[in-house]
């Protein structure tokens, strides 16, 4: 079975790059380019295997959605890209059990991590 991913990412062209590099590496993947877009697209579609954010999305932050996403989606990995994690924000995150990628990163960072979260939460039994 095809593993599925959601990105959430406000421009365009970062958003269409990641979306590639993950069907690059079998996913199907899902876009939205704000936090509520998020939030809904969450709630109107199957489990994911993977959720992609960037923490800075217009209507709501990243890492706001990740929070309420994270009561209800317990086991599903999380990667947050930015620019601005600061250590406040990378401690939440953690605490929250999502990873971070620095930007700019290299596509092969985010394949890595991508499969590294996925292997994870199989051995985990999730998500």
């Amino acid at each position: 079975m095809r593993r599925r991913a959601l990105v959430a990412e406000d421009d365009e062209e970062m958003r269409a790059l990641v979306a590639s590099v993950l069907r690059s590496e079998d996913f199907e993947v899902d876009e939205v380019g704000d936090g509520r877009g998020m939030w809904r697209q969450t709630l109107s579609s199957p489990a994911y295997d993977l959720i992609v954010s960037d923490l800075r999305l217009p209507i709501v932050d990243g890492l706001t959605v990740l929070e309420d996403l994270r009561a209800r989606l317990s086991r599903t990995p999380m990667l947050l890209m930015t620019a601005f994690g600061d250590a406040a924000t990378r401690a939440r995150a953690k605490v929250l059990g999502a990873e971070f990628l620095d930007k700019p990163f290299e596509m092969s960072e985010l394949r890595a991590a991508a499969r590294r979260l996925c292997v994870a939460a199989a051995r985990r039994g999730g998500p």
